[in-house]
């Protein structure tokens, strides 16, 4: 195996569900060991998170689960008992990272908070991810992805103008916390390695989404004026965004230049959209219905891959809406070699979504998901626990 970014690092992965998770998993294919550790006979909520592998409600099937932690290793140990925090403390000795995604008070009250591992381990990294960060009046405040987004004011901008705010699709706030959870852990491990020194990482998922909101909080604090919402109309220009066409959906983009609006022009084929009243972009938000009620009858009479490729031939940007199965059947990914696929000794082999970028000299590389305390023996066994320790431990409700 060629050589990764990380190798040689450990990583104390306390995070659940996807936020957390994905961070940890990142550092995992590039090449860190991530130790999991997961609550006795339970383990991490997302096991028992549909949907599920041939929709078997089975904990080591859960394919949110599967994904999240690839490359990763699980030990089981209850860090409510006086043991169990022992353990913990050992396995942060040990460790470079430690990534936890628990509500800000849990970590305080198990006695695992930053201060408390810094003082065993002064170079050690700790990043911190929660809904609102470790500080602040919302600090203990519940939220899912949709409060994430209508909290950072994203939601707001985003829907059809006259209608309710929309959220993204799936758990975009909480990928997107994880991703910065990741690079910032990067530049913490960076620095230390230049200074020696360790730090904490308080990351809040809603200011995360907050940076995606563009020039939303600049037009307001210097124009006053709040981002209306554009729907697939976007900021008012005529044919920008998302278009019925013959069979199903697709995205024409006209673009600002005279060369990219002509190249819409040449691929609808209507005549009258070459009105010299719309020649400027200025020109075709005055008449954005004129123009859509032209284009679109001439749009119904192409195929989502007509307005693609005849489209991108021309020089206009445009592309089908896909589907689960158009993407998994992109040729564009497959010669990229996107998808990646896995063995896993419950599931079977399956195709997974591969690395969000490729390194030439430490590639990412996907391992995968730990069966539930897959690893004690290996874990626990490198602290000098042998056999019969860990039968005791299992017992005692340790492990």
């Amino acid at each position: 195996m060629e050589q990764q970014a990380l190798d040689g690092y450990k990583v104390l992965d306390f995070t659940h569900h996807i936020a957390g998770p994905y961070c940890t998993k990142l550092l995992a294919g590039l090449g860190a060991e991530v130790i999991k550790v997961e609550k006795p006979g339970e383990g991490d909520p997302s096991r028992r998170m549909g949907p599920f592998c041939k929709d078997d409600p089975h904990p080591e099937k859960s394919l949110h689960f599967l994904h999240l932690n690839t490359g990763k290793k699980s030990v089981t140990l209850n860090l409510k008992s006086s043991h169990g925090k022992k353990i913990c403390m050992d396995l942060v000795r040990e460790a470079d990272l430690v990534v936890e995604n628990f509500h800000p008070r849990v970590m305080p009250s198990l006695g695992l908070d930053y201060a408390a591992l810094r003082a065993i381990h002064p170079r050690l990294i700790m990043t911190s991810i929660s809904n609102f960060g470790q500080t602040g009046p919302y600090r203990d405040f519940k939220a899912m992805d949709i409060n994430s987004f209508a909290l950072s004011g994203t939601m707001y901008a985003n829907g059809d103008p006259g209608r309710e705010p929309l959220t993204y699709p799936g758990w975009t706030a909480q990928y997107w916390g994880g991703m910065n959870a990741f690079t910032a852990t990067l530049v913490a491990l960076y620095y230390r390695e230049a200074s020696g020194h360790g730090q904490y990482i308080d990351i809040s998922i809603q200011e995360c989404v907050g940076t995606l909101l563009e020039n939303t909080d600049i037009r307001y604090r210097f124009a006053g004026n709040p981002h209306p919402r554009w729907g697939n109309r976007w900021a008012g220009v005529a044919l920008w965004g998302a278009r019925q066409c013959k069979d199903g959906w697709c995205c024409v983009v006209s673009g600002s230049t005279a060369q990219q609006w002509g190249a819409v022009v040449e691929l609808l084929g209507e005549p009258a959209l070459k009105n010299e009243n719309y020649v400027t972009v200025g020109q075709r938000m005055a008449h954005c219905d004129e123009i859509e009620a032209l284009a679109a009858p001439r749009l119904m009479e192409l195929t989502k891959e007509e307005v693609f490729h005849r489209g991108q031939a021309l020089g206009a940007a445009t592309s089908p809406s896909m589907t689960a199965q158009d993407v998994f059947d992109s040729p564009q990914l497959r010669e990229r070699g996107f998808w990646t696929r896995i063995d896993h000794p419950v599931v079977g082999s399956w195709p997974y979504p591969g690395a969000p970028v490729k390194m030439s000299e430490t590639p990412f590389v996907f391992g995968s998901a730990p069966l539930l305390g897959q690893h004690n023996e290996d874990v626990y066994g490198r602290l000098g626990y042998g056999a019969q320790d860990r039968v005791r431990l299992r017992e005692a409700g340790v492990i």
